[in-house]
């Protein structure tokens, strides 16, 4: 989606970025949007068109330069004849989620966390843009940890897919489920850094456990 470029316009996407992050889309109202980001509704509708139009310009203009970071990460391994290492496959998407919550420029933290509460909650239009707008991301993938786990059927294959990416972007939404029972100190969950030392090796742990009969 092409999206106006003026001042007006990039402050009403990193006003609403802020928002979304905080309140999710549902609860992100476009009378919010407009109060902090100092402008008429007229403003919001003449740059966005509506509330699903500019959620999807806040996601789409961090996400798609991250999905070509990832791409480009895998081409470098498939060239270099490593993509047989499941680890380093799994790599090729961590390391640019993990450079871009260092770059407040590109978002952050705070887009990582939004990229992984859009993803979480269920915003059927973003699901649709990124379904047509993504699909080589998927399958280049799909095929990546396909070559790397061999030994794996069709659906185990594509069960354990779904869990550790469902698993990778539910962990830098920054959500600490132990505080829900008890203080936790010891989770910082919201520290992108950390979250990688410990999500990478129980990611492995499961991708690579033996195959179900």
């Amino acid at each position: 989606m092409e999206v106006n470029r003026s001042d007006t316009a990039t402050r009403i996407l990193e006003v609403s970025e802020l928002l979304f992050v905080e309140h999710g889309f549902e609860a992100t109202s476009l009378r919010m949007i407009t109060q902090q980001a100092e402008v008429n509704l007229a403003a919001v509708n003449y740059h966005f068109g509506s509330k699903d139009a500019l959620f999807e310009s806040v996601f789409m203009r961090r996400f798609t330069p991250l999905i070509s970071a990832c791409l480009a990460e895998l081409d470098a391994l498939e060239a270099k004849g490593a993509g047989d290492s499941i680890e380093r496959v799994v790599m090729t998407f961590i390391r640019p989620c993990l450079a871009l919550s260092r770059d407040p420029a590109r978002g952050g933290a705070l887009f990582v966390r939004l990229l992984s509460r859009a993803l979480v909650e269920n915003h059927r239009l973003l699901r649709e843009a990124l379904s047509r707008e993504y699909s080589e991301f998927v399958e280049r993938y799909t095929q990546a940890f396909r070559r790397a786990l061999p030994e794996l059927g069709e659906q185990d294959l594509s069960w354990r897919m779904h869990f550790a990416f469902g698993l990778m972007f539910n962990a830098f939404a920054g959500n600490d489920v132990l505080k829900i029972f008890r203080k936790s100190p010891v989770v910082t969950a919201r520290d992108p850094e950390a979250i990688v030392q410990h999500l990478v090796p129980f990611v492995l742990a499961g991708l690579t456990m033996p195959a179900s009969d």
